[in-house]
């Protein structure tokens, strides 16, 4: 099995071998694509993971009270038909 402390170690080691430079350039290079990731996403009609959530809920609950009076029309449909 491979230790997870072993793993993080080596991961180190080999982002303290990375010259200085590289490491500018490539922190550099995550916050621009950050910031045009972000951009770009604000652009989009998208909602929250949070968001989307509570509609789920409030769908769910929305198609349970539409069952339910779908169930209570059909009751009044057939007990007026038998009248």
């Amino acid at each position: 099995m491979i230790n997870a402390k072993k793993i993080e170690e080596i991961a180190k080691q080999v982002t303290d071998s990375i010259p200085a430079g590289l490491k500018d350039f490539a922190n550099e290079m995550e916050d621009k694509t950050k910031v045009v990731l972000q951009r770009k996403l604000s652009q989009l009609d998208v909602v929250t993971r949070e968001e989307f959530d509570v509609q789920t809920q409030v769908l769910i609950k929305t198609r349970a009270i539409l069952t339910e009076l779908e169930a209570k029309v059909s009751a009044l449909e057939a007990k007026l038909n038998v009248e």
